[in-house]
């Protein structure tokens, strides 16, 4: 029985004295953790389709057979938005790769660790973020 990864477990990355932003240590650290992430995300979806094909044996009572379709439905549309969420990922790494991570898509400034932390996938500040999250209001 494999172990299920949690990128939770990963302490955070403290930055040595001196150090600029987004050195090499910090995208190899933010790498690490995304790709943990990614891992934990692909664990849980194949342990999803294991039990819906486990469990998917006919069952006699009707409101029992109910019970799990609408389990198997809730499960299905969390994984649909961690599929959607392992996509982000992807796009966070290529973001490393291109030599963007940590900047601000809207306004090109720092996005704090400790965000970045929190939040591996962030692409904006929380300046920014906050404001067009009112906007979506």
């Amino acid at each position: 029985m494999t172990t299920e990864p949690n990128f939770n477990e990963i302490p955070a990355y403290i930055p040595k004295k001196g150090e600029n932003f987004m050195s090499k240590g910090q995208q190899k650290h933010f790498i690490h953790k995304l790709n943990v992430w990614r891992d934990q995300l692909v664990f849980e979806a194949e342990n999803t389709i294991n039990h819906i094909q486990e469990d998917s044996s006919p069952v006699a009572d009707i409101n029992d057979r109910a019970t799990i379709e609408e389990e198997f439905a809730l499960e299905l549309r969390t994984r649909d938005r961690e599929r959607k969420l392992i996509n982000k990922i992807d796009n966070t790494l290529h973001t490393i790769d291109m030599g963007e991570y940590g900047y601000c898509k809207t306004c090109g400034i720092e996005i704090s660790l400790q965000r970045l932390e929190a939040r591996p996938t962030a692409d904006q500040c929380i300046d920014c973020k906050t404001i067009s999250e009112k906007k979506e209001i």
